[in-house]
């Protein structure tokens, strides 16, 4: 069965998202991972990571 131009079979989706999702996981340390769904499929996957930093000794907060 032929498809058409631009469209995706489910499991081309399927792999297209279990990939993106490894890639996420694989890469972040401190964050999320958001998955934007849209009549009952991912249409999109936001990743937010925190970057944690260690405080200096010098910096002590006051004043702020």
């Amino acid at each position: 069965m032929a498809m058409a131009p631009g469209s995706r079979s489910r499991n081309s989706w399927g792999d297209e998202l279990e990939q993106v999702l490894r890639e996420a996981l694989r890469t972040i340390n401190f964050g999320s991972i958001t998955l934007i769904i849209q009549d009952g499929k991912v249409i999109q996957v936001d990743k937010s990571e925190k970057i944690r930093l260690k405080k200096p000794d010098f910096i002590d907060g006051g004043g702020i």
